[in-house]
């Protein structure tokens, strides 16, 4: 069941909370609502078919898609989601297959008048490919978005030690050292909107430190860095795609091609960019999310 507590519009002068520096100028409404047992925030932008954007293993959670809302929103109803423990949605006891699925599948079912395309990042993606071998009846597209676990999938040392780091001490200088593994160019991306992207790393940091988010990213990353199984990547049963940077170091692209190859699924790749597309290439993102015919038909 899922019930309303707050609606209200995104937008805020700049020197409002982070978050809504992050979000102002947009034309979205943030809701909270109870999304099986959790309340969950939750973004929504648009109207047409719906598109469910699920974040990453990032504590700022759904906001960080701000770069390509009003793009989308053009010609889909978005629906963006905050994970529970992450960004300003309340946090499970915990956070694995299981609970994420039931979460979910609610979220799907209450926001969702139709079935959704569903777009999940990095270590989400990974939970939410194994939500779609079971639960094809909620969703129209899965675009499984640069997610460790399509392969057989190996942290690099170096971006251990840095994430390891990061999560003992969110500084701003070990947040420094983590973008420059997330982004290919962090300095370009960083100065077409330096006013956006401090607040990204404002918010960032500020939830980096709550003791419960430190909590749900540790379970997240065990479970989101496991490998699917290809037999169960074969009974998804939705049309579904795979979306990559080019550079990306954090999970790099040929686990991408490899999975592509094996299950026979088209592969978008994003030049000039690395594990954030949709922070770094906004505009090519967008082109390569829309280029399928079941997303430009709605299906």
């Amino acid at each position: 069941m899922t019930t309303l507590d707050r609606d209200q519009p995104a937008a805020a002068p700049a020197g409002r909370a982070p978050r809504e520096r992050m979000l102002a100028g947009l034309a979205v409404t943030e809701r909270r609502l109870h999304v099986a047992g959790v309340s969950t925030t939750v973004l929504e932008a648009g109207d047409g078919p719906p598109l469910v954007l699920l974040h990453g293993g990032i504590e700022c959670g759904g906001a960080y898609w701000a770069p390509v809302i009003s793009r989308l929103a053009e010609s889909h109803r978005l629906v963006v989601p905050d994970v529970p423990g992450l960004g300003e949605s309340e946090p499970l006891a915990r956070l694995d297959e299981a609970t994420f699925a039931d979460w979910l599948g609610s979220l799907a079912r209450s926001t969702c008048e139709q079935r959704p395309t569903l777009v999940a990042h990095s270590l989400l993606g990974t939970l939410a490919t194994r939500f779609a071998a079971r639960r094809a009846d909620l969703l129209a597209r899965l675009v499984v978005y640069a997610a460790p676990g399509v392969g057989h999938y190996r942290m690099p040392l170096a971006f251990r030690v840095v994430a390891i780091r990061y999560g003992l001490r969110p500084t701003e200088r070990n947040n420094e050292r983590f973008e420059r593994w997330a982004l290919f160019d962090l300095d370009r991306t960083r100065a077409r909107d330096p006013d956006w992207f401090a607040a990204f790393d404002s918010y960032v940091l500020s939830r980096a430190v709550v003791p419960h988010v430190k909590r749900t990213m540790r379970q997240l990353i065990r479970a989101g860095t496991k490998q699917v199984p290809d037999s169960e990547l074969r009974q998804i049963q939705v049309p579904t795609d795979l979306l990559w940077g080019r550079h990306d170091r954090m999970t790099p692209l040929s686990l991408g091609e490899d999975a592509s190859a094996r299950l026979g699924r088209p592969l978008q790749v994003i030049d000039d960019a690395g594990h954030v597309p949709h922070i770094e290439q906004p505009e090519a993102f967008v082109r390569a999310l829309l280029a399928a015919p079941e997303a430009r038909s709605g299906r």
